[in-house]
């Protein structure tokens, strides 16, 4: 799960003409920026480059993604995901609701493989776009946190809420860290769920 903006449910309402737009303008300037960057790499894509290729002005580039790093980072599933957590029944344990969830996310990102590969590439080998990810990761974490608190009947400022939020985002970032170190070769959601049991049932210790 990573930040920030807004997308809706493929059964939910049909988004009106207004947001339609910007989701279309937001596409158009993350295409072009993984284009770009496919052809020529990070360093060298500039935002004129990639507000060129994307037929909009480098203002509305920054309107919409205040770095270039967040063009990267930025997609449309976070809020999608926080309502899907939501919604899983009152009675299911913690647990598998947020396996549920990150299952979901997977499918989700399995629909166009090639720009995970290449957001989890960038990650680990470009410094900015994982100073980034870290600055953002306490975006996603005050979003979780929501969730997290209405299931327990906390508060989000709670301090068991935030600890918990920070240990689920932080971890979840890892797995994608370890899958690019590794050249993705594993199961990405297999991965994923070995994180969520280290979460559940604390650090295994060593194997006997």
């Amino acid at each position: 799960m990573t930040p920030v903006h807004t997308s809706p449910a493929p059964d939910g309402p049909r988004p009106g003409l207004r947001e339609r737009k910007k989701i279309k303008t937001r596409t158009a300037i993350r295409e072009a920026t993984y284009a770009l960057i496919e052809e020529q790499g990070y360093e060298a894509t500039t935002i004129e480059q990639i507000a060129e290729r994307a037929e909009v002005s480098p203002s509305t580039v920054f309107r919409y993604f205040p770095t270039k790093e967040d063009i990267v980072l930025t997609d449309e599933y976070d809020p999608l995901m926080l309502e899907e957590l939501r919604s899983r029944p009152a009675d299911e344990p913690w647990t598998d609701s947020v396996r549920y969830v990150v299952g979901r996310a997977v499918q989700l990102s399995d629909q166009d493989l090639a720009i995970t590969r290449l957001r989890a590439r960038l990650m680990t080998q470009v410094p900015a776009v994982r100073a980034r990810m870290l600055e953002t990761m306490s975006v996603t974490g005050r979003m979780l946190a929501q969730a997290v608190a209405e299931r327990a009947g906390l508060g989000t400022d709670d301090l068991e809420v935030r600890v918990y939020t920070m240990s689920l985002i932080g971890g979840l970032a890892e797995v994608y860290q370890w899958w690019a170190e590794n050249d993705m070769r594993e199961d990405l959601y297999g991965l994923l769920d070995r994180a969520l049991t280290v979460l559940e049932q604390g650090f295994p210790g060593k194997k006997p």
